[in-house]
């Protein structure tokens, strides 16, 4: 059984940054994605970026640039280092796991992702 769990959000000023955490465990990364997904109110969730056990890393044109994913392989642990953040970033961070031999796990969609974290919040204000 796959079992994620996020951490590291909380209230920031525009232009601060934050570091968000996704310990895995059940997850062998031989053959695997990981995904962060944010949803704001009212909104459908987005994905943000995606990494594969391959080390293939992609994403969203809304977050490149400014945020970076990786992973602490020892600790099973992904990363998500969000950099000059805006009030638009505000919303409920997710991670997901699937098993996926194809290191391009981007644009699968939510129905895609087969395990999700709980999420944890993220509010910018400016």
């Amino acid at each position: 059984e796959v079992n994620l769990r996020e951490s590291g959000g909380g209230s920031v000023q525009a232009g601060d940054s934050l570091r968000l955490s996704c310990q895995r465990s059940g997850f062998t990364d031989s053959y695997g994605c990981i995904g962060w997904f944010r949803q704001a109110p009212g909104l459908q969730r987005e994905e943000i970026g995606t990494i594969h056990s391959g080390g293939t890393i992609t994403y969203a044109e809304s977050v490149k640039g400014r945020f970076t994913i990786s992973k602490d392989n020892t600790n099973n642990i992904v990363y998500l280092q969000m950099n000059s953040l805006t009030p638009g970033d505000t919303g409920m961070y997710y991670c997901a796991a699937v098993y996926l031999a194809n290191p391009y796990c981007d644009g699968r969609g939510e129905l895609g992702w087969p395990d999700w974290g709980q999420g944890t919040q993220v509010t910018v204000s400016s």
